[in-house]
């Protein structure tokens, strides 16, 4: 480690959203450190990618299912139904398009930006960065360390795969997201350990294109902690798609000649070519030696933060997946904007700096049905009015009884609003169906901007027979007082 350490104004660690580093700061000596892939997680290894994926796989849903509107292939009977066996998936070349043509040289030409000419305040670090004292962090390990200050530190590190004792002690290999998508080939079987959004988006991705699914999951349901509209009619539609085992907790692991075999609660023990973990993620604050700059933690592992992203330690903030809960990237990038601002500002009261955002944050699921949701559960809502004394009003609007559900032969999606029955306000709007994830930002916007609902239905056209019409006869469905 060298004796005297270089001076920053500034230490960014973390490149997802940590990376977007406004033009206010331009005058000022920066240090980027980055310890994996420049760009993060969701363009290296999550949303961006693994949505690419998704289309493939919604695509390929859409052919095996074309009879649904008497599309056949050709030759072929015209009673018969297309067959899966008549569509393969070219792995390498969605591998190359995902990743080589598009992926990839995003994540170079960002590096590249910030080690380059263009950026000449700007100095990136590739290894891991650990605190060491008040504003002091230790850059690398052994021999070759050294050691930065800086007046402001801003942490945005994110998380990483939660990985379950029971696995981790077994010594089986595993995938997480960080693999998963570049796998030299598809499986023949893949195990996939949990019911949140990553299992079952990967569950739709790798069983649209041939691959025998598992889902293992110690809840009863899948994505259990939604609205219990949207979990029960989704985890029945899963079960279709894919085998779900619900219910069970895996006990024992090993693995025999590439094959891996897992052993249940139950007794009942199976095999599988790969197992993906899904079952959560952990924030990654534990690996800065927090303590050491005084940067306080959760026991959850998150960084500390107040409302404006300041942690615990003086002059030191932190954003995004490693100090929220949400774990979305665009709360990140807005909390990014937020944090920028505070620092670009040199702010010394509380009126100068912008706040986190955290309320009626939307969300998108890219399983199959879609999902899209925004607000309250039904369930919260019913409990927020028992204590406020109001009273809330359901409506849930099929995509089947509407126009362009008709077009499109869909028998199970739908629109679910919740909203207070005496002021007219939305309290929360919950989707699933295709293209829900774009439909919800109709009610994002109502309820952001606190509509009276009787005149968000009323006062201005939707489009017929658009698919939008399923929020229209929903909001009209509502009993309103």
């Amino acid at each position: 480690m060298t004796d005297s350490p270089e001076h920053f104004d500034l230490i960014i660690v973390g490149t997802g959203s940590g990376n977007s580093i406004p033009e206010d700061l331009n005058d000022r000596k920066i240090a980027v450190v980055e310890k994996g892939v420049f760009g993060g997680t969701c363009i290296n290894v999550g949303c961006i990618p693994t949505k690419m994926y998704v289309y493939a796989a919604d695509v390929a849903r859409e052919l095996t299912d074309a009879d649904r509107y008497n599309l056949y292939p050709i030759g072929g009977a015209a009673a018969a139904p297309m067959p899966v066996a008549g569509w393969r998936v070219n792995w390498d070349d969605l591998k190359e398009r995902v990743f080589g043509k598009r992926i990839d040289p995003i994540s170079r030409g960002g590096e590249e930006y910030r080690r380059g000419d263009e950026t000449p305040n700007i100095t990136l670090f590739s290894d891991i960065a650990s605190f060491v004292g008040e504003r002091t962090l230790r850059i690398g390990e052994g021999a070759g360390a050294r050691t930065i200050t800086g007046d402001q530190i801003v942490l945005a590190t994110g998380t990483r795969t939660w990985v379950p004792e029971v696995i981790g002690e077994s010594g089986i290999p595993y995938r997480t997201n960080a693999d998963i998508m570049r796998m030299d080939e598809l499986p023949r079987t893949l195990v996939i350990l949990g019911g949140g959004i990553i299992a079952v988006e990967f569950a739709h991705i790798f069983s649209a294109l041939g691959v025998e699914v598992i889902v293992i999951n110690r809840s009863e349901s899948l994505l259990r902690r939604f609205d219990s509209t949207v979990s029960s009619r989704f985890t029945e539609l899963a079960g279709s798609q894919w085998t779900n085992l619900l219910g069970h907790t895996v006990t024992g692991a090993r693995a025999d000649g590439g094959l891996v075999t897992l052993t249940l609660d139950d007794g009942r023990e199976i095999d599988c070519d790969e197992v993906l973990l899904a079952q959560g993620r952990v924030p990654n604050g534990d690996l800065l030696n927090a303590s050491a700059g005084g940067v306080d933690l959760a026991e959850d592992g998150r960084i500390l933060v107040d409302d404006y992203g300041r942690t615990t330690a003086e002059g030191v903030w932190a954003l995004g997946d490693a100090a929220n809960e949400l774990q979305l990237k665009h709360v990140a990038n807005q909390e990014a904007r937020a944090v920028f601002h505070n620092v670009a500002a040199d702010a010394t009261s509380e009126s100068s700096l912008e706040a986190f955002k955290h309320d009626n944050v939307p969300g998108g699921i890219f399983t199959h049905p879609q999902i899209g949701y925004v607000g309250m559960t039904e369930d919260e809502a019913r409990t927020w009015a028992q204590e406020n004394g109001r009273t809330v009003t359901v409506k849930v609007q099929e995509y089947a009884d509407v126009a362009y559900g008709w077009a499109m032969e869909d028998t199970t999606g739908f629109c679910k609003l919740i909203a207070d029955a005496d002021s007219h306000r939305l309290l929360g709007a919950h989707i699933m169906g295709p293209q829900a994830a774009t439909l919800i930002q109709l009610l994002v916007t109502a309820i952001e901007f606190d509509l009276d609902l009787a005149e968000f239905a009323t006062r201005q056209y939707w489009p017929h027979p658009s698919l939008s019409e399923l929020v229209e006869n929903a909001v009209l469905g509502l009993d309103l007082r």
